[in-house]
């Protein structure tokens, strides 16, 4: 194995997801405001990718598409153990839907050198679409599989992907290059160690602009982006309380009633 790419996005800490809102104006979210964490799905691509190093040696490399503070999530994925980051950022980038997102991590793949493997979350938990890692794939002209749920390797060095689908599952043999998005169950990844943190700052934290892709600006940021966000309504629940009072008997048939009243409606 000669090298993974595991790409990285920053995303809303959810705990503060009652903060999200939009900009009237350009129709994007609005992060300034709330703390960032990594895509809980891609710490799963990156587990996949160290667990494939230390079977199969090669080197791990983090790829982000964000604004200066994705360093700091950056150096969490490198505490976890990859050997560098490219952090690729620029103004000209901002407003980029998933179309737009694609075409600057491919540019970024390129830019990075030779690689066996693209590993990403299965979708983001901010956007949620699921698209990037097949036009990603497409952009770079490399097969990709998604919601792979299991990794295995047979004697000749090919892929034994397995692809969870609606209902059921897919063994799938393929030989890198490759792009793959990953699904929760693929692993569980490894705590952050004391060790790691510190090794962490040593490590190389590369930041590209597009002077140094060269893409067209009309192929990136909002004029690049066919896609736009329309709305955006956060939605609150609160649990509703009532109090059951009577004998035993009474507040059984009343607890059963209330259950097949919401089980009906």
């Amino acid at each position: 194995m000669n090298r993974i790419i595991v790409c990285i996005k920053p995303v809303p800490d959810p705990k503060h997801w009652h903060k999200v809102s939009m900009d009237p104006v350009t129709m994007t979210l609005k992060r300034e405001a709330i703390p960032n964490v990594m895509n809980p799905l891609d710490k799963h691509a990156l587990e996949a990718a160290l667990r494939i190093r230390e079977t199969r040696g090669g080197e791990v490399v983090l790829l982000s598409m964000a604004p200066p503070f994705a360093e700091r999530i950056l150096k969490e994925g490198l505490a976890m153990g990859a050997d560098r980051a490219v952090l690729i950022s620029d103004r000209v980038f901002a407003g980029s839907d998933s179309l737009a997102t694609s075409r600057i991590l491919a540019a970024g793949c390129r830019r990075i050198g030779e690689y066996d493997l693209v590993l990403l979350g299965n979708f983001s938990i901010d956007g949620s679409t699921a698209q990037v890692c097949s036009q990603l794939a497409e952009f770079l002209g490399l097969p990709n599989v998604m919601h792979v749920g299991e990794l295995d390797w047979d004697a000749r060095g090919n892929m034994i992907v397995t692809q969870r689908i609606e209902n059921g599952r897919v063994k799938l043999l393929a030989a890198p290059p490759l792009v793959l998005s990953v699904r929760k169950e693929l692993n569980k990844p490894r705590y952050v160690s004391f060790a790691g943190i510190l090794a962490a700052e040593k490590k190389e934290i590369q930041v590209l602009s597009n002077e140094d892709l060269k893409l067209e600006p009309e192929t990136v940021g909002f004029a690049g982006s066919p896609t736009k966000m329309a709305g955006l309504e956060v939605r609150r629940s609160e649990r509703a309380r009532a109090r059951i009072e009577g004998t035993p008997e009474e507040m059984v048939q009343q607890l059963a009633d209330r259950i097949f009243h919401y089980c009906v409606v």
